[in-house]
């Protein structure tokens, strides 16, 4: 799972592999270590809410999906998911899950279990 942040905007990417999981799971995280601390990112599926939210505590972003999308994203033309954001508000939190879908430039990284990308299609 990639996580790309930019100012009030969170973005989680996943391959086939880990939206399987996170469907059958109803969870998938990640870790990434500096040093002595941690960073770790998580997908939760959250009953009771109808988009996404998210949370900060402890070194871990957790962006929670609303559970009754989990039964058939794996499997659908769905590329993912976004919250309601005011873009008035400078405080508004931006959050994005989406399938990752392989790059239409060159690149080096392993992209082996993503999406196909449909503009080659």
């Amino acid at each position: 799972m990639k996580i790309r942040i930019k100012g009030n905007s969170v973005r989680f990417r996943l391959t086939k592999t880990e939206v399987e999981t996170f469907c059958r799971d109803g969870f998938y995280e990640e870790t990434t270590i500096f040093g002595r601390n941690t960073l770790i990112y998580a997908l939760q599926a959250k009953a009771g809410t109808t988009e996404l939210e998210a949370d900060f505590v402890d070194h871990k972003i957790t962006i929670y999906e609303p559970e009754q999308e989990l039964s058939a994203w794996a499997n659908s033309d769905t590329v993912g998911f976004k919250n309601s954001v005011d873009w008035n508000d400078p405080t508004a939190l931006s959050l994005l899950v989406e399938k990752d879908f392989t790059c239409l430039d060159n690149t080096i990284e392993d992209q082996s279990d993503n999406y196909p990308n449909p503009k080659l299609l």
